[in-house]
Parts: structure tokens; C-alpha cells; sequence
């Protein structure tokens, strides 16, 4: 899977976005148990109104601490134990989107400590021992030696690493090195909205020119080259064709090394 479906700040056109994005070709579809900035219901009944079947989507969502929430929209109890809260909103995920497991469930964030992660982390491994979840991930962890702690110290390793892919974390090298060492899916969001420059740059306008294609689909191209599996919530449906066709064209590896180069 080369490019997944955002649902972020969709609101009220959310399920109208995910059914749309469903009939134009997307199979992967983001969103979070966390109605400050994703309606969940919402991606549910677009998958519902699409007609595809379950079997073929790829569901994500994920599970936001007190931390991360409008306090006025908290899908759980926020006085209750970790482990309740966690269960809480995996419950009301599966709910929302329609379907008696996910494929892929994610921490939000790191908790306030160390240990604390690694509770909530023991309680999603429950939910892929008892089917309801196939795999496991974290977002916005941006420290490399805490995600490698991580991944040494729990029994379900993450599968997913999703992080902003912009200059600020120095685009996370050594973390997406890490991942394509171990088997991690490095997901990338805000990759247009943070990164102007670039599809600005001579290097990726002349691609663009070249391949008759946009900046945004030379730079998910390249991205997809270097095992970056890029998050695309655009609310165009000539987008979405024209972004789901990033492989329907050759590039050169000096090409994508180019384009790289910028990613400093």
C-alpha cells in the first residue's frame, strides 16, 4: 500500500470524503477515536455507503490519551484506569467504523512516561491476542532511542511508526532507518502541507514537467521509493486519481535520490 487515506478535520463531509476516496481506488483508510479532530462515525458510514467489501480495506485508527482530547468530547471515561479507557475506545472504534476487528491500531502518542506506554501498549497486545486487532503502532514518537526502547521491550512489536514528515524532526532518518531494518511501516503525514518547499524546488518541478504529473505525485513517488508510506487527505477527487497513479510512471533512482537530497 502506497498511499492511505487521512480523515483528520473532515468533519461534517467525513463520510461523504471516505466513500468518495473508497470508489476512486483507496483501500487504506486513517482516522482516530478522538472527536476533536476526526469523526469516526462518519469514516464508518462512508465505508458502509461505498458498497467495498471489509475484506478488502485496510482500517486504522487509534487510541488518544486525556491528553489528546477535547475534554468536552471524551469517548471514555477519563477518570478510570488506563486499561479501561483503552478498552473503552477500541470499543467505540469498532463501533463507529462498522466492524468486529481492525487491522491496524495505533497509540496516538507516547503516554506521560515510559512506563506508562508500556502499560497501555500491554493492553493493545490483549486485543491482538483475542482477534480484535491485527497489529500495533505508535505516532508522533519523534525519539529514536525511545521507540527502539520500545520495540525491544514489548512482546507485539509496532508495525506502524506514523510521524509528520517534515524538516523540524529532520525527517526522521534514523527512525526510518530503524524501520526499514525491522519490519516497521514508516507512515508519513502532513507531507504536502509541511514541505512547500520541496514541491516548489526546481528538482521536483522539472520532474513534474517531465512525467506530466503534479509535484505532490512526483514527491509521494519518491517517498514510496525510500519505504514511505504517505498519508494523502485531500478533499479533490481529481487529486485523489491523479495522487493513487504515483506508480503509474517510471523514475530513475538518481531521480528519487535528487529529490531526497532536499529532505535535510
Amino acid at each position: 500500500m502506497k498511499l492511505i487515506y487521512g480523515t483528520a478535520w473532515k468533519k461534517e463531509r467525513t463520510a461523504e470524503l471516505v466513500e468518495l476516496a473508497l470508489r476512486t481506488g483507496f483501500r487504506g483508510i486513517d482516522t482516530a477515536c478522538q472527536p476533536k479532530h476526526y469523526n469516526e462515525p462518519g469514516v464508518g458510514l462512508g465505508i458502509s455507503n461505498s458498497g467495498i467489501d471489509r475484506s478488502e480495506l485496510f482500517l486504522q485508527t487509534k487510541y488518544t490519551s486525556v491528553n489528546g482530547q477535547d475534554p468536552l468530547s471524551i469517548p471514555y471515561d477519563p477518570s478510570a484506569p488506563l486499561e479501561i479507557q483503552i478498552t473503552k475506545s477500541l470499543e467505540t472504534s469498532l463501533k463507529n467504523l462498522r466492524t468486529d476487528y481492525l487491522d491496524s491500531l495505533v497509540m496516538h502518542s507516547p503516554m506521560d512516561t515510559f512506563e506508562e506506554t508500556l502499560e497501555g501498549w500491554k493492553v493493545m497486545e490483549g486485543f491482538v491476542k483475542d482477534g480484535r486487532v491485527k497489529q500495533l503502532g505508535i505516532s508522533n514518537c519523534y525519539d529514536f532511542e525511545y521507540f527502539r526502547k520500545l520495540f525491544n521491550e514489548v512482546e507485539q512489536k509496532p508495525a506502524v511508526l506514523q510521524n509528520r514528515f517534515y524538516s523540524d524532526s529532520g525527517y526522521d532518518v534514523e527512525l526510518r532507518e530503524f524501520c526499514l531494518g525491522n519490519g516497521v511501516s514508516y507512515q508519513g503525514f502532513w507531507t504536502l502541507s509541511a514541505n512547500p518547499d520541496i514541491l516548489e524546488s526546481e528538482v521536483v518541478v522539472r520532474l513534474a514537467e517531465k512525467y506530466s504529473v503534479s509535484a505532490a505525485v512526483v514527491f509521494y513517488r519518491c517517498l514510496s521509493e525510500r519505504g514511505v508510506v504517505s498519508l494523502c487527505g485531500t478533499t479533490c477527487e481529481g487529486h485523489m486519481i491523479e495522487d493513487l497513479g504515483l506508480m503509474g510512471f517510471g523514475i530513475e533512482a538518481d531521480e528519487v535520490g535528487l529529490v531526497f537530497g532536499l529532505c535535510k
